[in-house]
Protein backbone atom coordinates (compact mmCIF):
# COMPACT_ATOMS: atom_id res chain seq x y z
CA UNK A 1 0.00 0.00 0.00
CA UNK A 2 3.13 2.23 0.58
CA UNK A 3 4.81 1.85 -2.76
CA UNK A 4 1.19 2.48 -4.23
CA UNK A 5 0.73 5.97 -2.45
CA UNK A 6 4.12 6.59 -3.58
CA UNK A 7 3.95 5.52 -7.30
CA UNK A 8 0.10 6.67 -8.63
CA UNK A 9 0.95 5.70 -12.30
CA UNK A 10 2.65 2.67 -11.27
CA UNK A 11 0.82 -0.24 -12.80
CA UNK A 12 -1.11 2.32 -15.68
CA UNK A 13 0.54 2.38 -18.89
CA UNK A 14 2.63 4.95 -19.69
CA UNK A 15 0.66 6.40 -23.00
CA UNK A 16 -2.67 6.09 -21.23
CA UNK A 17 -1.25 8.48 -18.25
CA UNK A 18 0.01 10.99 -20.82
CA UNK A 19 -3.13 11.08 -22.60
CA UNK A 20 -4.53 11.72 -19.20
CA UNK A 21 -2.06 14.60 -18.11
CA UNK A 22 -2.55 16.01 -21.27
CA UNK A 23 -6.89 16.31 -21.25
CA UNK A 24 -5.99 17.57 -17.30
CA UNK A 25 -5.21 21.09 -19.07
CA UNK A 26 -8.43 21.29 -20.96
CA UNK A 27 -10.34 20.91 -17.55
CA UNK A 28 -8.51 23.24 -15.54
CA UNK A 29 -9.61 25.62 -18.26
CA UNK A 30 -12.93 24.47 -17.60
CA UNK A 31 -12.83 25.01 -13.67
CA UNK A 32 -10.82 28.27 -13.96
CA UNK A 33 -14.08 29.79 -15.40
CA UNK A 34 -16.05 28.39 -13.20
CA UNK A 35 -14.23 30.26 -10.48
CA UNK A 36 -13.88 33.26 -11.95
CA UNK A 37 -17.87 33.82 -13.02
CA UNK A 38 -18.45 33.09 -8.99
CA UNK A 39 -15.35 35.79 -8.13
CA UNK A 40 -16.67 37.98 -10.48
CA UNK A 41 -20.18 38.28 -9.88
CA UNK A 42 -20.00 37.11 -6.03
CA UNK A 43 -21.08 40.47 -4.65
CA UNK A 44 -24.55 40.90 -6.81
CA UNK A 45 -25.14 37.16 -5.16
CA UNK A 46 -24.98 38.02 -1.37
CA UNK A 47 -26.75 41.18 -2.52
CA UNK A 48 -29.74 38.44 -3.93
CA UNK A 49 -29.70 36.79 -0.65
CA UNK A 50 -29.96 39.97 1.65
CA UNK A 51 -32.43 41.43 -0.65
CA UNK A 52 -34.34 37.86 -0.08
CA UNK A 53 -34.12 38.10 3.50
CA UNK A 54 -32.19 34.39 3.26
CA UNK A 55 -29.31 35.76 5.00
CA UNK A 56 -28.45 35.50 8.79
CA UNK A 57 -25.97 35.44 11.20
CA UNK A 58 -25.22 33.16 13.99
CA UNK A 59 -24.71 35.99 16.37
CA UNK A 60 -28.10 37.13 15.74
CA UNK A 61 -29.68 34.12 17.54
CA UNK A 62 -29.67 33.98 21.35
CA UNK A 63 -26.92 32.55 23.23
CA UNK A 64 -27.22 28.76 24.34
CA UNK A 65 -24.81 26.79 26.50
CA UNK A 66 -22.97 24.48 24.53
CA UNK A 67 -24.68 21.20 23.89
CA UNK A 68 -23.53 17.97 23.81
CA UNK A 69 -23.34 16.00 20.70
CA UNK A 70 -22.48 12.94 19.38
CA UNK A 71 -22.08 11.47 15.72
CA UNK A 72 -23.81 8.44 14.05
CA UNK A 73 -22.32 6.54 10.83
CA UNK A 74 -22.54 3.24 9.22
CA UNK A 75 -20.58 1.09 6.72
CA UNK A 76 -21.25 -2.20 5.09
CA UNK A 77 -19.31 -4.72 2.93
CA UNK A 78 -19.68 -8.15 1.14
CA UNK A 79 -17.10 -10.32 0.37
CA UNK A 80 -17.21 -12.42 -2.79
CA UNK A 81 -15.69 -16.13 -1.85
CA UNK A 82 -15.82 -18.88 -4.04
CA UNK A 83 -17.97 -20.60 -2.14
CA UNK A 84 -20.26 -18.73 -0.46
CA UNK A 85 -20.41 -14.55 0.49
CA UNK A 86 -19.21 -13.32 3.73
CA UNK A 87 -21.15 -10.11 4.57
CA UNK A 88 -20.98 -7.56 7.76
CA UNK A 89 -22.76 -4.29 8.53
CA UNK A 90 -21.67 -1.51 11.36
CA UNK A 91 -22.92 1.25 12.67
CA UNK A 92 -21.07 3.22 15.26
CA UNK A 93 -21.84 6.21 17.50
CA UNK A 94 -18.35 8.93 18.53
CA UNK A 95 -19.10 11.50 21.38
CA UNK A 96 -18.40 15.01 20.48
CA UNK A 97 -15.72 16.95 22.47
CA UNK A 98 -17.36 17.37 25.96
CA UNK A 99 -18.22 20.68 27.28
CA UNK A 100 -16.68 21.99 30.36
CA UNK A 101 -20.20 21.09 32.53
CA UNK A 102 -21.04 18.07 31.28
CA UNK A 103 -21.15 14.82 33.60
CA UNK A 104 -23.87 12.46 32.00
CA UNK A 105 -22.34 9.06 31.01
CA UNK A 106 -23.36 6.84 27.73
CA UNK A 107 -22.18 3.61 28.58
CA UNK A 108 -20.69 1.32 25.80
CA UNK A 109 -20.87 -0.18 23.47
CA UNK A 110 -22.03 2.32 21.69
CA UNK A 111 -22.43 0.17 17.75
CA UNK A 112 -24.29 -2.24 16.33
CA UNK A 113 -22.91 -5.26 14.41
CA UNK A 114 -24.61 -7.97 11.87
CA UNK A 115 -21.72 -10.71 10.62
CA UNK A 116 -23.46 -13.48 8.44
CA UNK A 117 -22.33 -15.83 5.45
CA UNK A 118 -24.30 -15.78 2.95
CA UNK A 119 -25.35 -17.67 -0.65
CA UNK A 120 -24.36 -16.08 -3.55
CA UNK A 121 -27.04 -13.44 -4.27
CA UNK A 122 -26.69 -10.52 -6.77
CA UNK A 123 -28.73 -8.57 -4.25
CA UNK A 124 -27.19 -8.61 -0.98
CA UNK A 125 -25.49 -5.25 -1.11
CA UNK A 126 -28.76 -3.74 -0.96
CA UNK A 127 -30.53 -5.40 1.52
CA UNK A 128 -27.23 -4.84 3.74
CA UNK A 129 -26.78 -1.51 3.10
CA UNK A 130 -30.76 -0.81 4.32
CA UNK A 131 -29.81 -2.60 7.63
CA UNK A 132 -26.85 -0.54 7.81
CA UNK A 133 -28.71 2.50 7.48
CA UNK A 134 -31.57 1.05 10.30
CA UNK A 135 -28.84 0.27 12.67
CA UNK A 136 -27.44 3.84 12.54
CA UNK A 137 -31.30 4.71 13.51
CA UNK A 138 -31.46 2.90 16.22
CA UNK A 139 -28.04 4.61 17.23
CA UNK A 140 -29.06 7.82 16.91
CA UNK A 141 -31.97 7.36 18.54
CA UNK A 142 -30.51 5.92 21.73
CA UNK A 143 -28.04 8.33 22.32
CA UNK A 144 -28.19 10.81 25.38
CA UNK A 145 -26.83 13.93 24.11
CA UNK A 146 -28.95 16.73 22.53
CA UNK A 147 -27.15 17.49 19.31
CA UNK A 148 -26.93 14.01 17.04
CA UNK A 149 -25.38 14.53 13.73
CA UNK A 150 -26.16 11.63 10.96
CA UNK A 151 -24.19 11.56 7.78
CA UNK A 152 -26.48 11.64 4.85
CA UNK A 153 -29.81 12.67 4.30
CA UNK A 154 -32.47 12.61 5.99
CA UNK A 155 -34.27 11.29 3.16
CA UNK A 156 -31.99 8.59 2.90
CA UNK A 157 -33.31 5.88 4.75
CA UNK A 158 -36.26 6.27 3.03
CA UNK A 159 -34.69 5.38 -0.76
CA UNK A 160 -32.28 2.66 0.65
CA UNK A 161 -35.56 0.86 2.61
CA UNK A 162 -37.53 1.18 -0.29
CA UNK A 163 -35.33 -0.67 -2.49
CA UNK A 164 -34.62 -3.40 0.04
CA UNK A 165 -37.99 -3.98 0.25
CA UNK A 166 -38.67 -3.86 -3.54
CA UNK A 167 -36.04 -7.04 -3.46
CA UNK A 168 -37.09 -8.63 -0.27
CA UNK A 169 -38.87 -11.19 -1.56
CA UNK A 170 -36.59 -12.33 -4.23
CA UNK A 171 -33.68 -12.54 -1.44
CA UNK A 172 -35.92 -13.88 1.06
CA UNK A 173 -33.72 -17.05 1.49
CA UNK A 174 -30.55 -14.20 2.79
CA UNK A 175 -30.95 -14.29 7.14
CA UNK A 176 -29.69 -10.75 5.92
CA UNK A 177 -33.07 -9.69 4.29
CA UNK A 178 -34.90 -12.12 7.65
CA UNK A 179 -32.77 -9.41 10.04
CA UNK A 180 -33.90 -6.95 8.02
CA UNK A 181 -37.73 -7.81 8.14
CA UNK A 182 -37.44 -8.81 11.71
CA UNK A 183 -36.17 -5.45 12.60
CA UNK A 184 -38.51 -3.35 10.02
CA UNK A 185 -41.10 -1.79 13.16
CA UNK A 186 -38.54 -0.74 15.25
CA UNK A 187 -36.63 1.02 12.22
CA UNK A 188 -39.80 2.98 11.38
CA UNK A 189 -40.28 3.64 14.41
CA UNK A 190 -37.39 5.31 15.44
CA UNK A 191 -36.99 7.05 11.65
CA UNK A 192 -40.42 8.64 12.96
CA UNK A 193 -38.88 10.07 16.20
CA UNK A 194 -35.79 11.43 14.57
CA UNK A 195 -37.81 13.55 11.29
CA UNK A 196 -40.48 14.88 13.84
CA UNK A 197 -37.38 15.97 16.78
CA UNK A 198 -40.67 16.44 19.24
CA UNK A 199 -38.21 16.89 22.59
CA UNK A 200 -37.26 20.00 22.61
CA UNK A 201 -34.47 18.77 24.45
CA UNK A 202 -32.74 16.67 21.48
CA UNK A 203 -32.67 17.00 17.93
CA UNK A 204 -30.74 15.26 15.03
CA UNK A 205 -29.26 16.94 12.27
CA UNK A 206 -28.55 15.39 8.90
CA UNK A 207 -25.24 16.48 7.46
CA UNK A 208 -23.96 15.38 4.05
CA UNK A 209 -21.10 15.04 2.60
CA UNK A 210 -22.32 15.49 -0.96
CA UNK A 211 -25.27 17.02 -2.35
CA UNK A 212 -26.55 18.31 -5.55
CA UNK A 213 -29.83 19.88 -4.26
CA UNK A 214 -30.57 23.49 -5.12
CA UNK A 215 -32.98 24.80 -2.94
CA UNK A 216 -31.74 28.04 -2.66
CA UNK A 217 -30.03 28.45 -6.33
CA UNK A 218 -33.61 27.43 -8.02
CA UNK A 219 -35.30 30.50 -5.90
CA UNK A 220 -32.18 32.74 -6.87
CA UNK A 221 -31.79 32.50 -10.57
CA UNK A 222 -28.18 31.05 -10.13
CA UNK A 223 -26.78 28.80 -12.88
CA UNK A 224 -27.68 25.12 -12.81
CA UNK A 225 -24.36 23.65 -12.86
CA UNK A 226 -23.25 25.00 -9.94
CA UNK A 227 -25.15 23.21 -6.34
CA UNK A 228 -26.42 25.42 -3.47
CA UNK A 229 -23.30 23.85 -1.39
CA UNK A 230 -20.92 24.38 -3.61
CA UNK A 231 -21.87 28.72 -4.55
CA UNK A 232 -22.98 29.12 -1.00
CA UNK A 233 -19.18 28.03 0.10
CA UNK A 234 -17.82 31.00 -1.25
CA UNK A 235 -20.58 33.74 -0.49
CA UNK A 236 -21.45 32.89 3.05
CA UNK A 237 -19.30 34.62 5.54
CA UNK A 238 -18.06 33.20 8.76
CA UNK A 239 -20.74 33.03 11.27
CA UNK A 240 -23.34 33.31 8.25
CA UNK A 241 -26.63 31.00 8.16
CA UNK A 242 -28.84 30.99 5.58
CA UNK A 243 -32.82 31.04 6.27
CA UNK A 244 -34.47 27.55 6.54
CA UNK A 245 -35.98 26.57 3.53
CA UNK A 246 -38.15 23.77 2.59
CA UNK A 247 -36.49 20.41 1.30
CA UNK A 248 -36.50 20.03 -2.32
CA UNK A 249 -39.47 18.28 -3.34
CA UNK A 250 -39.16 14.65 -5.38
CA UNK A 251 -39.40 14.41 -8.96
CA UNK A 252 -42.28 11.60 -7.25
CA UNK A 253 -44.09 11.99 -4.14
CA UNK A 254 -42.33 9.93 -1.54
CA UNK A 255 -43.48 6.71 -0.84
CA UNK A 256 -42.92 3.35 1.16
CA UNK A 257 -43.65 0.09 -0.09
CA UNK A 258 -44.95 -2.14 2.64
CA UNK A 259 -46.18 -4.89 0.59
CA UNK A 260 -43.46 -6.84 0.69
CA UNK A 261 -44.36 -7.16 4.67
CA UNK A 262 -46.29 -9.82 6.41
CA UNK A 263 -49.83 -8.36 6.77
CA UNK A 264 -49.63 -8.26 10.15
CA UNK A 265 -46.56 -5.98 10.19
CA UNK A 266 -47.86 -4.09 7.05
CA UNK A 267 -50.84 -3.28 9.41
CA UNK A 268 -48.83 -1.92 12.10
CA UNK A 269 -46.33 -0.18 10.34
CA UNK A 270 -49.20 1.59 7.79
CA UNK A 271 -49.68 4.52 10.15
CA UNK A 272 -46.12 5.18 10.85
CA UNK A 273 -45.20 5.02 7.55
CA UNK A 274 -47.68 7.97 6.46
CA UNK A 275 -46.40 9.84 9.11
CA UNK A 276 -42.64 9.31 8.04
CA UNK A 277 -44.12 10.73 4.47
CA UNK A 278 -45.78 13.80 5.92
CA UNK A 279 -42.58 14.73 8.22
CA UNK A 280 -40.25 14.53 4.58
CA UNK A 281 -42.70 17.08 3.45
CA UNK A 282 -42.02 19.71 6.46
CA UNK A 283 -37.76 19.11 6.76
CA UNK A 284 -36.13 22.40 6.51
CA UNK A 285 -32.49 22.70 5.05
CA UNK A 286 -29.91 25.57 6.35
CA UNK A 287 -26.33 26.58 5.20
CA UNK A 288 -23.89 27.39 7.99
CA UNK A 289 -20.48 28.10 7.38
CA UNK A 290 -19.00 28.71 11.40
CA UNK A 291 -15.21 29.01 10.64
CA UNK A 292 -13.32 30.95 7.27
CA UNK A 293 -11.72 27.63 6.78
CA UNK A 294 -15.16 25.37 6.48
CA UNK A 295 -17.01 25.08 3.54
CA UNK A 296 -20.37 25.69 3.78
CA UNK A 297 -22.61 22.97 5.59
CA UNK A 298 -26.00 21.19 4.62
CA UNK A 299 -27.55 21.19 7.60
CA UNK A 300 -31.50 19.09 7.38
CA UNK A 301 -33.41 19.33 10.85
CA UNK A 302 -37.06 19.22 11.72
CA UNK A 303 -39.59 22.07 11.11
CA UNK A 304 -39.71 22.09 14.86
CA UNK A 305 -35.68 22.56 15.54
CA UNK A 306 -36.14 24.91 12.44
CA UNK A 307 -38.84 27.31 13.57
CA UNK A 308 -37.86 27.39 17.02
CA UNK A 309 -35.24 30.55 17.61
CA UNK A 310 -33.60 28.53 20.86
CA UNK A 311 -33.59 24.99 19.41
CA UNK A 312 -31.97 26.25 15.91
CA UNK A 313 -29.09 28.02 18.22
CA UNK A 314 -28.64 25.10 19.94
CA UNK A 315 -28.18 23.28 16.93
CA UNK A 316 -25.77 25.77 14.94
CA UNK A 317 -23.93 26.23 17.83
CA UNK A 318 -23.09 22.45 18.31
CA UNK A 319 -22.03 22.47 15.26
CA UNK A 320 -19.36 25.58 15.31
CA UNK A 321 -18.08 23.90 18.63
CA UNK A 322 -17.29 20.73 17.09
CA UNK A 323 -15.81 22.28 14.05
CA UNK A 324 -12.98 24.21 15.86
CA UNK A 325 -9.90 22.28 14.38
CA UNK A 326 -9.29 23.63 10.52
CA UNK A 327 -7.84 20.04 9.33
CA UNK A 328 -11.59 17.96 9.45
CA UNK A 329 -14.14 19.98 7.57
CA UNK A 330 -17.23 18.57 9.37
CA UNK A 331 -18.53 18.40 12.86
CA UNK A 332 -15.79 16.06 14.63
CA UNK A 333 -17.84 13.55 15.84
CA UNK A 334 -18.91 12.90 12.17
CA UNK A 335 -15.52 12.90 11.00
CA UNK A 336 -14.04 10.12 13.65
CA UNK A 337 -17.39 7.73 13.30
CA UNK A 338 -16.29 8.09 9.59
CA UNK A 339 -12.88 7.28 9.90
CA UNK A 340 -13.85 4.55 11.86
CA UNK A 341 -16.46 2.62 9.88
CA UNK A 342 -14.06 3.30 6.76
CA UNK A 343 -11.91 0.25 8.36
CA UNK A 344 -15.16 -2.21 8.00
CA UNK A 345 -14.32 -2.91 4.27
CA UNK A 346 -10.47 -3.10 4.78
CA UNK A 347 -10.71 -5.28 7.52
CA UNK A 348 -13.00 -7.84 6.04
CA UNK A 349 -10.32 -10.08 4.39
CA UNK A 350 -8.74 -10.43 8.18
CA UNK A 351 -12.11 -11.87 8.82
CA UNK A 352 -11.91 -14.10 6.01
CA UNK A 353 -8.15 -15.30 6.72
CA UNK A 354 -9.15 -16.15 10.80
CA UNK A 355 -12.14 -17.89 9.83
CA UNK A 356 -10.31 -20.01 7.05
CA UNK A 357 -7.99 -20.95 10.28
CA UNK A 358 -10.82 -21.88 12.70
CA UNK A 359 -12.03 -24.23 9.79
CA UNK A 360 -8.84 -25.56 8.80
CA UNK A 361 -8.06 -26.63 12.61
CA UNK A 362 -11.23 -29.07 12.69
CA UNK A 363 -11.54 -29.67 8.66
CA UNK A 364 -10.96 -33.57 8.26
CA UNK A 365 -10.49 -33.54 4.29
CA UNK A 366 -7.94 -31.83 2.44
CA UNK A 367 -6.86 -28.33 4.39
CA UNK A 368 -6.58 -26.91 0.51
CA UNK A 369 -10.26 -26.88 0.51
CA UNK A 370 -10.84 -24.62 2.75
CA UNK A 371 -8.81 -22.06 1.10
CA UNK A 372 -9.66 -22.41 -2.24
CA UNK A 373 -13.67 -22.14 -0.86
CA UNK A 374 -12.79 -19.10 0.82
CA UNK A 375 -10.67 -17.24 -1.84
CA UNK A 376 -12.12 -13.97 -2.26
CA UNK A 377 -12.34 -12.43 -5.75
CA UNK A 378 -13.64 -8.75 -4.61
CA UNK A 379 -14.86 -6.93 -2.03
CA UNK A 380 -17.82 -4.79 -2.16
CA UNK A 381 -18.58 -1.77 0.10
CA UNK A 382 -20.26 1.07 0.83
CA UNK A 383 -21.80 3.54 3.63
Amino acid sequence: MMESAERPFGELPAALVDEILRRTEDLSQKLLADFEQIRARRQEWRTGLEQAGLLRRDAELPYMPIPTTCGVDGAYAVERLLASDLVAAAAVAVEGLTPPSETRHWPEPRHLVWVETEVHEAETSTILRALMIGMELMLASRAPHEVVFLDGSLTTPLIYFNQALNKSRDTAHLMTTQQFLGQMVSFLEVYQEILASARSDRCWLAIPKYTARREIGQKMGWPDNHDDRGLLSFLLEPGEYTCPRSLQPPTEPWHLNLNPLEPAIRETTHQTAEKIISLLGEIQVVYYRPYPWLPALRVEMSRAVAENQARLATALHGIRYQCGAPAVMEPYPLYMADRMVKHLSRAIPTFRQVTSQYIAETYRGNVGEVFLGLHGYRTESGG
